[in-house]
């Protein structure tokens, strides 16, 4: 493409981008822009996918498996989602499956964590998905139109998935002291993760600036981790739970919580591969992509049927 050309509709483009005008599927974008998003968008869906894996422990109460196979299945419906829109943008949903099971691409890191008792469903679902929707909640705005557009259906039912978490651990703290202690034991193993959640801080983030530029983002990485922490720190102190860190500390001036430092160390050898679950959580995606594999096949056999009739 000529130069002049090629400047003129990135011009363009941004001045969509400025005046918060939705890019949609068949609009001009840069190349770069598609590949971002793309990035984004599909390691969202494997997140979503791979996160129901941890939810595996069994529920104390009919109630409790009834809510729980209820929020699985909303997680599966989010991973639909967004590997629809992420198809809009040109590339085919197996091929970043595969990408994800070759290990190519990567998913939250929050999910090579093991859950051990019922008290790690509670954390996960107040911490992990109030962290998620922490992180979520701007993406109703960005500047992808299929993107955004999934994200305002996906954020009503995370909030419902904070609120079920939440309910866990109070009702634990308010327990014996045995399911107390668990509560704890769980927020103190979940705590540090859930914050890791966010990604790199911004001093090392490869991407943070021109997804701002772009729209794609709306918060930087740490602006997000802060408000997770001011968002949390009060509603541990409600229900007599400690956060595992004994730097936190409400800071008058800045108007919101010092935490602790993160251990980066750990953050890059769960990214990098090398968690505590990394194998088993890609092992299991392999085997249901091949004991479904019959599933696919009848499906496209009837469907061709049906199209020759």
């Amino acid at each position: 493409m000529d130069t002049l050309i090629q400047d003129k509709l990135e011009k363009e483009f941004q001045e969509k981008i400025d005046k918060d005008i939705k890019i949609e599927p068949n609009d001009w974008m840069p190349e770069s822009y598609r590949k971002t998003l793309i990035r984004q968008i599909s390691q969202h869906a494997h997140s979503e996918i791979v996160g129901m894996l941890p939810e595996g422990n069994r529920a104390p109460s009919l109630r409790r498996k009834a809510v729980l196979l209820a929020k699985v299945q909303d997680e599966a419906g989010h991973g639909l989602y967004l590997y629809s829109a992420t198809e809009t943008l040109g590339v085919s949903r197996e091929d970043t499956i595969d990408d994800l099971h070759a290990g190519k691409v990567k998913y939250s890191s929050i999910f090579n964590y093991p859950t051990l008792t019922w008290a790690d469903i509670g954390a996960i679902g107040w911490l992990v998905d109030g962290a998620a929707i922490m992180n979520q909640v701007p993406l109703c705005r960005t500047s992808y139109g299929p993107y955004a557009r999934a994200m305002v259906k996906i954020c009503k039912e995370e909030s419902f998935h904070q609120r079920q978490g939440y309910e866990i651990i109070s009702n634990l703290m308010k327990g014996t002291e045995e399911q107390k202690a668990m509560a704890q034991d769980a927020v103190n193993r979940f705590w540090w993760p859930s914050l890791m959640m966010f990604g790199p801080s911004d001093a090392d983030s490869k991407h943070t600036e021109q997804s701002i530029r772009w729209r794609i983002k709306r918060h930087t990485n740490d602006e997000l981790r802060q408000m997770f922490v001011d968002a949390t720190v009060p509603q541990a102190e409600l229900i007599g739970l400690t956060l595992p860190d004994p730097a936190l500390a409400w800071n008058e001036s800045r108007g919101h919580y010092d935490f602790g430092d993160i251990d980066w160390d750990e953050f890059w050898q769960v990214v990098g591969g090398n968690g505590p679950c990394n194998k088993e959580r890609i092992e299991a995606r392999i085997k249901a992509k091949k004991d479904g594999e019959w599933v696919r096949e009848a499906a496209l056999a009837y469907a061709k049927k049906h199209q020759t009739n």
